[in-house]
């Protein structure tokens, strides 16, 4: 398989608490904090904001090329992604997504057709299979 791309990104101090992430290109270069939610002061992104965000503009582009291959003309593309951390009685921590595209265009059938099939082509999508749960509620834009 031929190598497309690869993302370098480096991350220092605390982490996910306190931590800096810059990218080796400088285009992405930001703070992290716990959220208020955790304890955190909540005043920079977190890893689940970056994921749910890098996720759902990968998912877009999967949707855009589901409906190209059925020759489905989409007027609009917008999501919603959403990545809970969550934690069990263990102490465990592990993630669960929500995947809420609206396309343009098209009925409600459609647009739940053509989530399903962006969630098979959808790099992020295939990373996560069987390993995080997904929920993905497509809508038809009013």
């Amino acid at each position: 398989m031929a190598v497309s791309y690869t993302a370098v990104v480096n991350v220092d101090g605390e982490g996910r608490n306190g931590g800096h992430v810059r990218s080796s290109d400088g285009l992405l270069a930001t703070s992290l904090a716990l959220p208020k939610e955790l304890g955190g002061a909540g005043t920079a992104t977190n890893p689940e904001q970056l994921l749910a965000a890098g996720w759902a503009a990968c998912f877009l582009g999967a949707l855009r090329r589901a409906a190209t291959g059925r020759k489905i003309r989409l007027t609009s593309t917008a999501i919603t992604a959403e990545v809970t951390l969550t934690h069990g009685d263990d102490g465990e921590f592990s993630l669960s997504a929500v995947l809420s595209p609206v396309l343009g265009g098209v009925d409600e059938a459609t647009a739940q057709e053509l989530a399903n099939a962006a969630h098979q082509i959808c790099p992020y999508s295939k990373a996560t299979r069987d390993n995080v749960p997904v929920t993905i509620n497509a809508s038809a834009a009013a």
